[in-house]
């Protein structure tokens, strides 16, 4: 059976650290058997779902490479949801409720007072058809609820979290249902993952109790339920979940410089003892995810170090991946010698400007002041070949007896106006043999 997975965000915002994580890990685990990754897009709810979010989700898949291998919306299967519906309806395992919020409170409170568990007590199942038209008559809409088998145990093998155990005796019939007709998150979830011939369920620890229902909704409908497993929960560097990783979005990572690499690399390890390598390839990614791996302690997400895995991603982007980000007239060359100072791409315009110029030279001692003439004299007499820089120095070497930073400092002071940058055997084939003549006796003046 061909492994398939489902990514299913609701179209209400922006997708946040969390989703993202969630999206790369069904992705990976399909991947990783060459498998199949779907997108479903959760918009059953009609008054909080936006067109645009729904492009935003697409634009910020393709941006990180997660390319579904299909698209489903669920505000194009209701005709689906109306038939399995009516199939529970007629095998009795959905039922008419007419509880006010108000009065479902009340009950949990006394349950509560009462020490027992605060269920809901299913005395909407006493209604004879007579009460049910009375209540229509009265202008009364119920909600429907699913019914739960409490005696059958139920029971799964998480990929993550082992073996799960639930009495269906302690939980509640959960409502599937609204009074409006609109449907709640639990049925058409399960009627897609049947019909999408979803084969593996990934997600947040938060939805085991829904996966508990679902096991018996699968039943219900007659078809096999997928393998589950659900993953511990992102928090923050504080160690508790942060309103920052819910407000946390791709468009706030790209703003901030943040290349898809370096969140696909961090997101990958997060939560497992794997160490995050930024050399590692998506594929290669794929190729090593296992949800052995993972475990069930809150998976840490710092933003410091994706910024330093951003970095070590930088270091290693060919210049064909990064030219269309570049400042107009950046070389290869160009980028190759920037590249190991930089920590996002949008920190290469500021050195390409040092080597361009102009550059306004430093305060320089009278010392240093005739070191920087005898280096522009001895520049501009130099044949200018392939490493300027080691024979600009060699030759100052051995005419002043200077070494180490009294050598090298006072050079790149005068030729970037920077302490420290990049490798100036590579910048200075850059600058150019006029213009570091030029930049060496302006700071010498």
């Amino acid at each position: 059976m061909t492994v398939t997975t489902r990514f299913a965000p609701s179209p209400t915002g922006r997708l946040h650290v969390g989703n993202v994580r969630m999206a790369l890990h069904n992705w990976l685990l399909a991947k990783r058997s060459g498998g199949r990754f779907l997108l479903r897009i959760d918009d059953t709810d009609t008054e909080r779902s936006r067109e645009d979010y729904v492009e935003d989700i697409r634009a910020d898949l393709a941006w990180l490479g997660l390319t579904p291998d299909g698209e489903e919306r669920q505000s194009a299967r209701f005709a689906l949801y109306e038939a399995e519906f009516a199939r529970l309806a007629a095998a009795g395992r959905v039922y008419r409720c007419y509880e006010t919020a108000q009065e479902l409170d009340l009950k949990r409170k006394v349950l509560l007072g009462r020490g027992l568990p605060p269920i809901y007590d299913r005395a909407a199942l006493a209604l004879s058809e007579a009460d049910h038209q009375a209540k229509a008559a009265a202008g009364e809409r119920p909600h429907w609820r699913f019914l739960l088998d409490r005696d059958s145990a139920i029971a799964w093998q998480d990929g993550i979290r082992g073996p799960q155990h639930f009495d269906p005796a302690q939980m509640s019939d959960p409502v599937i249902r609204r009074a409006d007709g609109s449907w709640l998150y639990m049925l058409p979830s399960v009627i897609d993952d049947v019909a999408m011939g979803v084969t593996d369920v990934l997600r947040g620890e938060d939805h085991v109790s829904n996966t508990a229902t679902q096991v018996q909704m699968f039943a219900a409908l007659g078809a096999e339920a997928p393998r589950f497993a659900h993953e511990a929960l992102l928090v923050g560097t504080e160690g508790k979940l942060s309103k920052r990783l819910g407000s946390l979005g791709v468009v706030e990572l790209r703003e901030a410089g943040i290349e898809p690499e370096a969140l696909v690399a961090l997101l990958a390890r997060l939560g497992t003892a794997d160490p995050v390598d930024p050399a590692l390839t998506a594929g290669e990614l794929a190729a090593g995810f296992d949800l052995a791996r993972f475990g069930r302690a809150p998976a840490r997400f710092d933003e410091a170090e994706l910024h330093r895995v951003n970095a070590g991603i930088v270091h290693r982007l060919p210049f064909a991946r990064v030219a269309h980000l570049l400042p107009a007239g950046m070389s290869e060359a160009g980028w190759e010698a920037i590249r190991p100072n930089l920590a996002h791409i949008g920190e290469a315009a500021e050195w390409w400007a040092v080597v361009t110029g102009p550059v306004a030279p430093p305060a320089i001692d009278e010392a240093d002041a005739g070191y920087l003439l005898l280096a522009a004299d001895t520049l501009e007499a130099e044949q200018w070949g392939e490493d300027p820089w080691h024979l600009l120095t060699a030759s100052l070497k051995e005419a002043t007896g200077r070494k180490g930073k009294a050598l090298f400092l006072p050079l790149r002071q005068a030729l970037t106006a920077r302490d420290h940058g990049p490798d100036m055997a590579a910048l200075l084939p850059l600058i150019g043999q006029q213009a570091a003549v030029e930049r060496l006796r302006a700071a010498a003046a």
